[in-house]
């Protein structure tokens, strides 16, 4: 890949939304798809000219003066373009203020995302797209969705954006705040489908934790947050410091005893915990508790010495405050480790009546907990379910290392 390229994939990579809203706003005869075939456009454009006459100085205001040129033909065409710009203003002015023009779009177009007429997952499909800047074919490998699927999400969304002129009504200072809750649980949101096993490949994986990390970042450093934000940058920067360890160098996946803790990022851990101490309020939300307890991982010299105890009991409060299946199985795995064992199987078995039931966790989980006990047949029963429910080589191998185990007992 040459510099060009290189120099091409990272301004998608920080300038792809931010381009396709300032379209929106630079006209409002420009449509969304429109908007979005001018900054591909202006891409092509940059390889080619990029190649013959090298990369420019400013790369980003050069975009945006392509973008805003080709937007200018275009409306031209239609006839419905009247220039509102002076002749002395010239692209390289454009160029000059890439900095201002771009620095709070940024922030407008994630609460945008966040607007209470898009679906749940339009907001998170949408955000990826023009706030993290991913591609579809990367969307998808993250979501487990196919590319047909994202691109009728996609549709669905745009459509609903052009008809309410979604990203071009800059939220009233109210609605940053009655949003905020929702822009919490979109970062979230995406930071588990990076961190998690099932969500493709590595690269994907390590992207969309980013994102969620820098998106974050930008709430607290812009004054746009509150008590919440600080202890879900707190969780976020706490898993994430365990993200490397989380598969061995044969590309298995490791559970959180088998981990090689020599791996944890420390610096993470330290900078996690110092926004958890900052995050302190007297309104506790999901995101202190569950930062709580990776706080309490991440203290552990092993995997022995956790306090399980403590982390049954966060579990309890986690339960009252956001009653979740997924939270309810981390629990009774607390329980098993904190020597309460009847009780754990009691709540996994519980779980088997919902859902979860046609989940590879949660039989995995099963699956090594009878293991544990010494109970090979359950154990089998349990992984030989997790095995047909998981098409991800890394899960498959998991269960089959489990399976070995069994035989070997």
């Amino acid at each position: 890949m040459g510099p060009e390229q290189q120099a091409a994939d990272k301004l998608y990579k920080t300038h792809f939304g931010k381009m396709v809203t300032a379209m929106l706003q630079f006209s409002r005869d420009i449509d969304l798809e429109t908007a979005e075939d001018l900054v591909q456009d202006a891409f092509l454009t940059a390889l080619a000219v990029w190649e013959h006459k090298g990369i420019p100085q400013n790369p980003a205001g050069w975009m945006y003066s392509v973008c805003r040129n080709n937007a200018i033909n275009a409306l031209k065409k239609n006839k419905t373009f009247e220039n509102p710009f002076q002749e002395d203003q010239a692209t390289n002015e454009a160029a000059e203020q890439e900095i201002n023009i771009f620095d709070d779009r940024k922030m407008q177009l994630l609460f945008a995302c966040a607007h209470p007429r898009l679906s749940a997952k339009m907001q998170v499909v949408i955000t990826l797209k023009y706030v993290a800047n991913l591609r579809t074919e990367s969307i998808a490998k993250a979501l487990g969705i196919t590319v047909d699927g994202i691109d009728k999400i996609l549709s669905r969304a745009k459509l609903r954006i052009r008809m309410e002129n979604i990203f071009l009504t800059e939220p009233t200072p109210e609605q940053l705040k009655t949003r905020l809750p929702v822009v919490h649980k979109i970062i979230y949101l995406i930071f588990n489908e990076g961190y998690k096993a099932g969500s493709g490949k590595q690269i994907i994986r390590e992207e969309l934790c980013e994102e969620s990390l820098i998106m974050t970042k930008s709430l607290l450093d812009n004054s746009i947050c509150n008590s919440d934000t600080a202890a879900l940058y707190a969780l976020l920067l706490l898993n994430a410091a365990r993200l490397s360890a989380r598969f061995a160098p044969n590309g298995e996946l490791s559970d959180l005893e088998e981990q090689d803790r020599n791996l944890w990022n420390n610096d993470l851990i330290a900078l996690g915990s110092y926004y958890m101490r900052q995050s302190k309020s007297e309104s506790v939300s999901s995101y202190h508790y569950e930062a709580a307890i990776a706080y309490l991982h991440c203290q552990a010299k092993n995997f022995a010495s956790t306090d399980w105890a403590a982390i049954v009991q966060l579990y309890k409060q986690l339960l009252q405050n956001n009653p979740n299946p997924f939270i309810e199985m981390n629990y009774a795995v607390a329980l098993y480790y904190a020597s309460q064992k009847q009780e754990a199987f009691k709540v996994l078995h519980k779980l088997q009546q919902t859902f979860l039931d046609h989940s590879y966790l949660l039989h995995v989980t099963l699956g090594k907990l009878y293991l544990l006990e010494d109970d090979p047949d359950k154990s089998n029963l349990h992984l030989e379910k997790a095995l047909s429910l998981t098409n991800f080589q890394a899960e498959k191998d998991c269960v089959k290392r489990l399976m070995m185990k069994e035989l070997k007992h």
